[in-house]
């Protein structure tokens, strides 16, 4: 039976802090792992991770559904200073386009 977190978001790093490979997961992003090998740290969080789903369900806890799972509105507010507002709507109407469009091919050019 496949647990929810195989479809977590997991990313492993160099952290020189610790001088070592630390894995993380979107999902729980109150869980890490450190190791002194990359695939030592994925494994290592995927295995907490794992562990963490099965505690919460065995709980009666809400479980974390992964992103890759969610389905997306293609809707968020994004909150501006007034004066990038403004002139983005200067910038939106001179390319004769709609603040939403414009600031929608900036973030896909970005992303």
């Amino acid at each position: 039976m496949s647990n929810v977190a195989d479809h977590y978001s997991y990313l492993v790093r160099w952290s020189p802090e610790d001088d070592a490979f630390i894995g993380t997961v979107a999902e729980l992003p109150s869980l890490s792992w450190l190791a002194t090998d990359q695939a030592d740290a994925f494994v290592g969080i995927q295995q907490l991770a794992h562990d963490v789903v099965a505690g919460l369900i065995e709980d009666g806890e809400p479980v974390p559904k992964a992103l890759a799972d969610r389905s997306y509105s293609g809707k968020f507010l994004v909150r501006v200073p007034p004066e990038l507002h403004r002139r983005l709507a200067f910038e939106a109407a001179e390319q004769k386009v709609s603040l939403n469009r414009l600031a929608a091919s900036r973030l896909a050019a970005n992303g």
